[in-house]
């Protein structure tokens, strides 16, 4: 796999960030050949339910008495040759979106989230709704897998 010249140009890129992707039945098409193509080239962990499984292009072809036919012109494959259609994307960890009723002992985690939470709602209404990023399992997951990864990352002599 070559780097395109635009990227082997720039003085830092950033090219080794550890990725997850967040993927469920919703997921369809383009998002499904996204998702495949980074976890075949193991350069994302994916995370969630299985995908939707629409791999397939399908072109409408008018008819002269007014009808028209679909038909299906191409199907999309994984770079290692798996098929999407029908079948979706698998994660590599799954995690149902409910989250399960749990405890935070650990108080410092507890005082940095409240401390994001703030800075980052400082220039909003009181009175807009904020999104409760801590009710959603597989992006508290996703969170804790990048966080590990850094650490990890750090932590290589």
């Amino acid at each position: 796999m070559s780097i395109p010249k635009e990227v082997a140009a720039c003085p830092h890129p950033i090219l080794n960030l550890p990725m997850v992707i967040l993927i469920n039945d919703g997921s369809a098409s383009g998002s499904e050949i996204v998702a495949g193509a980074l976890q075949d080239y193991k350069r994302a962990i994916i995370l969630g339910t299985k995908s939707f499984g629409k791999g397939s292009v399908q072109t409408v072809i008018p008819l002269s008495d007014g009808s028209a036919l679909r038909l299906t012109t191409s199907k999309y494959f994984t770079p290692l040759g798996k098929v999407i259609h029908g079948k979706g994307v698998t994660p590599d960890i799954e995690i149902e979106a409910e989250r399960p009723a749990a405890k935070i002992e650990d108080k410092k985690i507890e005082k940095a989230d409240d401390a994001f939470e703030e800075v980052e709602n400082k220039d909003k209404p009181k009175d807009a709704k904020v999104f409760d990023y801590k009710s959603d399992n597989q992006l508290m997951r996703a969170i804790d897998i990048l966080k590990a990864a850094r650490f990890y990352q750090t932590a290589k002599p």
